[in-house]
């Protein structure tokens, strides 16, 4: 099976082939000539199946024939984040070498003159945040009139940040006669209802089941105690065992502990850059390129801020955070793993809510994830207490911060609900630091004993 039976055009297959691929995934196979018959497509994939192909290379041989207009976007893309519009972008530019093509991106973070400029010259294929696009629209600097093509990307989790009502009233600025590409990964009734709006008979492409992980990624789930400081040492232990460790995305559920375990891991000597919503947009950019590059081995991020990050050859994903929501794990895990390749999840957990979250992720999935080791254990009233006790008489050692001073508040990512407080576990006074985690003399930690790839710090200027 190859390219060459799904009725793309010649120059569409050139780019391909000096592209190196030869087989489309399932999806492209299902979903590419339903495109180009001009059919609505309901796309359920879970990420990493070459979905993006599925729109980009079929678009690029319809956008052939027809001339754009200033101001009048022939085919509109709209993407949760800044980062996954880019990479629709970049696919373009990829597979659209032959073709002489206008593709503008509109987000945010990125002056309005220059994407207004882009604007008047005309654009074959705007790919947009739906918040600038409405910004744009609002300024009457953009007219929505003259799309022939509407492509709906990553639904659910435009559902998840909220942006479904944008998403609505885009609708209502596009011909009612316009095509419609839909894509999600899963299906909860709310996304059904918006695929019902937008969509009109559409042909069904779907993969794999919703919320199902792929074949390829080995899971785990690592036991940790309740408080911060235990977290941060586990991952760092399970950084320094990971068999076939070449990098590693790692996920928090809050933009604020991103940015504290990012500090954190820089102050052990790990070589880490940090991506939440919080950052401008030359920032982000800064550091995924620093990973991509791999001059940074470590990514810690938000939900928000990676949604559908392609980054190739991704070996570990660390969720130092069970997801609050059961998809986000699939979503998260999804990073590793890709076209065919192994990768290893593992999650670490925490007595308390973490277990009920990682239960619904199983009752999700359908599938159980195997414990690393023991399970973690809920803690008794009487050892809550005495862990109390204890860390109320405990002084914190000279020249070194507190835990208390440590852990920095955690604040919630939009439209994630804020967790209850776990009660801590008791730390017996036995408990001993691992060969090589005694304090070095700037308050750090022994760095003798790790891999040399780890020991570089990176710096990323925004």
């Amino acid at each position: 099976m190859s390219f060459a039976h799904l009725g793309l055009s010649d120059k569409v297959l050139s780019a391909i082939d000096a592209a190196g691929y030869k087989t489309p995934t399932p999806i492209q196979d299902q979903a590419i000539p339903q495109v180009l018959a001009r059919r609505d497509v309901l796309g359920i994939a879970q990420t990493g199946t070459g979905k993006t192909g599925a729109f980009v290379l079929p678009m690029l041989t319809m956008l052939e024939q027809g001339r754009a207009r200033a101001r009048m976007p022939r085919t509109l893309i709209l993407e949760p984040t800044r980062e996954l519009a880019a990479q629709v972008e970049e696919q373009f530019i990829k597979y659209g070498k032959n073709h002489k093509l206008n593709v503008a991106l509109i987000i945010g973070g990125v002056s309005f003159d220059n994407q207004d400029a882009k604007l008047l010259r005309g654009v074959d294929v705007l790919i947009a945040t739906p918040g600038r696009l409405l910004d744009h629209s609002e300024r009457g600097r953009l007219l929505l009139s003259g799309v022939e093509l509407l492509v709906i990307d990553e639904a659910d989790r435009m559902l998840d940040m909220g942006f479904i009502p944008d998403i609505e009233r885009i609708g209502k600025l596009v011909p009612f006669t316009r095509q419609t590409l839909f894509f999600t990964a899963t299906m909860p009734p709310e996304i059904q209802r918006i695929a019902d709006t937008f969509l009109h008979n559409p042909v069904r492409v779907e993969v794999s089941k919703p919320a199902t992980t792929a074949s390829t990624i080995t899971q785990k789930l690592v036991a940790t105690g309740r408080e911060d400081f235990e977290k941060r040492e586990t991952l760092r232990d399970l950084i320094r065992t990971a068999e076939n460790f070449k990098n590693a995305i790692i996920f928090c559920n809050r933009k604020r502990e991103v940015a504290t375990l990012h500090r954190s891991l820089v102050r052990h000597k790990f070589n880490a850059v940090a991506l939440h919503g919080d950052l401008d947009q030359s920032a982000r950019t800064a550091a995924l390129d620093a990973f991509r590059r791999g001059e940074a081995k470590l990514l810690i991020a938000s939900d928000v801020a990676a949604r559908g990050l392609d980054i190739p050859d991704v070996s570990h994903v660390f969720n130092f955070d069970v997801p609050h929501h059961p998809d986000d794990y699939v979503h998260r895990i999804g990073r590793t793993g890709r076209a065919g390749k192994s990768g290893t999840a593992i999650t670490i957990v925490a007595p308390g809510p973490d277990k009920k979250a990682v239960a619904a992720i199983e009752r999700l999935t359908g599938q159980t994830i195997p414990w690393a080791g023991a399970p973690a254990a809920e803690a008794s009233d009487d050892e809550r207490d005495h862990a109390r006790g204890q860390r109320h008489r405990r002084a914190p050692s000279k020249g070194r911060s507190s835990n208390r001073q440590e852990r920095s508040p955690r604040h919630a990512e939009p439209r994630h609900p804020e967790p209850s407080r776990p009660a801590p576990q008791h730390k017996s006074a036995k408990q001993h630091k691992p060969v090589g985690e005694q304090p070095a003399p700037d308050g750090g930690a022994d760095t003798s004993h790790l891999p040399a790839f780890l020991l570089r710090p990176v710096s990323v200027k925004a």
